[in-house]
């Protein structure tokens, strides 16, 4: 086998082991670092006018915000409660919806005579 043969099948190797090693997220943009730093301290400032003129400014949803963005280490919505921000932990739950869960199983009893 040729030493080019050997480096090709070597490379083709090593290719599937560095996908998986390198990081799943991409880097995030100064701008996008920005916006997302705007708004933790909008939800922190307890001013709705604040919150929502951040969230327009930037073009985000304040659905998405409530559901996916983390402060702190902590999703957004309980770092405005912990905050001291009501208003708008209330705006940001909100914006979900109400959730409801059924557990099908504690409705419905299967009655077995044997």
């Amino acid at each position: 086998m040729t030493t080019f043969k050997k480096t090709l099948l070597a490379l083709a190797a090593s290719l599937p082991v560095l996908a998986i090693s390198l990081p799943s997220q991409a880097a995030m943009t100064p701008y996008m670092e920005k916006a997302l730093i705007d708004v933790c301290k909008a939800a922190k400032s307890n001013s709705l006018i604040k919150l929502n003129d951040t969230t327009k400014s930037y073009r985000i949803k304040t659905e998405t915000v409530a559901l996916k963005l983390m402060c702190n280490g902590e999703d957004v919505i309980s770092f405005a409660e912990n905050n001291g921000a009501d208003k708008t932990a209330a705006k940001l739950q909100r914006s979900i919806g109400n959730v409801q869960i059924t557990d099908v199983a504690a409705l419905s009893k299967v009655n077995v005579t044997f």
